[in-house]
């Protein structure tokens, strides 16, 4: 059901981009184009992310969010009389239809007790041996890991992790190594009492053009799958800070420094787009 989710997303987006006068005609709106082809765009995002993404359900409760927007804004449609209510009322009813699919999808790859895993690779024009010496002291990870704050070597094969959380949280917990093979892969395990349970691991691969760094990570965020959802919309799952970590490493490595952003515009959070949407669609009403 999920793909299938995933590729009428798709299809829905396209027609809203491409032909957004023809669709406010057939279901019986005003014309917006502006506003039909955001929620295409939003559409189109939502379906890429279900269908190329490890893990579905983040992206299929973005669809859930973007079903609430709709009806919304359907509501707005029917209070208004300019609109053809016969249409706007049977478009009203496929959306719900739709949405109890999106319900039913999000519910089903949504589940507590499971660990989320994180599979990330990037190749970097180092010998194996440097990236390995660099990695293996964990002080030089904040260098580069945004969310990290600090690692404190404790002794032996223990050390002690702090990183920012969600919403300003701090997350800290001790781990340990359980593998170690020089300039080929170093393995972990938190231990008792981490803020969150983690393990994973590092291999380093020699490449024609370099080495290719393969970071494997599993994890239970606090509150399970539904946590690690609400964290996405936040813009802090570990899967997406894995990818942006691993191009800053890339970028120590191979030119000895990060380029900063500072100055420069950031991007909206997914819930600020969501509230643009539904303030683009009031103004449109006045």
């Amino acid at each position: 059901m999920a793909k299938a989710l995933g590729w009428f997303s798709i299809g829905l987006g396209l027609a809203e981009v491409a032909a957004p006068r023809q669709l406010s005609r057939f279901i019986g709106v005003q014309e917006r184009p502006n506003l039909l082809r955001l929620l295409g765009i939003r559409e189109i995002a939502s379906g890429l992310g279900i269908l190329l993404q490890d893990r579905r359900a983040p992206w299929l409760w973005s669809r859930v969010a973007g079903d609430a927007v709709d009806l919304t804004l359907l509501g707005i449609a029917l209070s208004s009389g300019e609109s053809d209510r016969t249409r706007v009322g049977v478009a009203t009813a496929a959306v719900v239809g739709v949405t109890a699919l999106d319900l039913i999808s999000s519910t089903r790859h949504t589940s507590n007790g499971e660990p989320i895993q994180v599979r990330k690779a990037i190749t970097i024009n180092r010998p194996p041996e440097e990236l390995y010496r660099f990695w293996r002291d964990f002080q030089n990870l904040p260098r580069f890991m945004k969310n990290l704050e600090s690692v404190q070597v404790l002794g032996g094969d223990r050390s002690h992790w702090v990183a920012s959380g969600p919403g300003g949280s701090r997350i800290e917990w001790d781990a340990e190594m359980t593998h170690d093979q020089p300039n080929d892969v170093i393995a972990w395990r938190s231990l008792e009492g981490a803020d969150v349970d983690n393990w994973g691991s590092v291999r380093f691969k020699r490449a024609p053009r370099g080495t290719e760094v393969h970071v494997d990570i599993s994890y239970s965020p606090p509150g399970g799958r539904l946590g690690s959802i609400a964290a996405w919309f936040t813009g802090k799952e570990p899967g997406q800070q894995v990818q942006e970590d691993l191009r800053r490493l890339k970028q120590v490595m191979e030119a000895g420094e990060i380029p900063t952003t500072e100055g420069q515009p950031s991007g909206q959070s997914r819930t600020a787009i969501l509230s643009s949407l539904f303030r683009t669609a009031e103004r449109q009403r006045r």
